[in-house]
């Protein structure tokens, strides 16, 4: 990589495309992404795993659209760190009904003790979503709402 192309001095620019992605370091962002029953029950990437960034969530929610969550035990956001996977939230289908927000850390939702949901992740992974125990049948759709800050490694 040519470093005239992507200075990363202290007065040089932090956002930058990587393998396709724009990525802004130091730069809190919130995305929203709506899910299909396909998608989340098979694991989908919600922050891609791209060389030289580190993920760190601040925030998360989610909101089962079309049905409440039923027959899986769990949506959870997971990542990676110290090479081993992490789940940052363990959503409960018991809060995951249509058309509530359930929120990263309240009833129904766990974190990681101490904060560890909040630091960042290894670089070069990605933060999913997937579905505990049986795949759901009955959520159509699930929104998922994410804050989150792109570090450089």
């Amino acid at each position: 990589m040519d470093s005239r192309m992507y200075p990363v001095g202290k007065t040089s620019p932090k956002s930058r495309p990587i393998s396709g992605v724009d990525v802004d370091f130091g730069v809190l962002k919130n995305k929203r992404i709506r899910l299909t029953l396909a998608q989340y029950n098979a694991g989908y990437a919600v922050l891609p795993a791209l060389p030289g960034v580190k993920w760190q969530i601040f925030s998360s929610a989610m909101i089962a659209i079309t049905g409440n969550a039923a027959i899986g035990d769990s949506v959870d956001l997971a990542g990676t760190r110290a090479g081993a996977a992490v789940l940052l939230a363990v959503n409960a289908i018991a809060g995951l009904t249509r058309n509530a927000l359930l929120r990263m850390g309240s009833t129904d939702s766990a974190i990681l003790a101490d904060g560890a949901s909040f630091t960042p992740l290894d670089s070069n992974t990605a933060v999913t979503v997937t579905t505990a125990g049986s795949p759901m049948t009955t959520m159509a759709s699930l929104d998922v709402l994410l804050t989150y800050m792109a570090v450089q490694a």
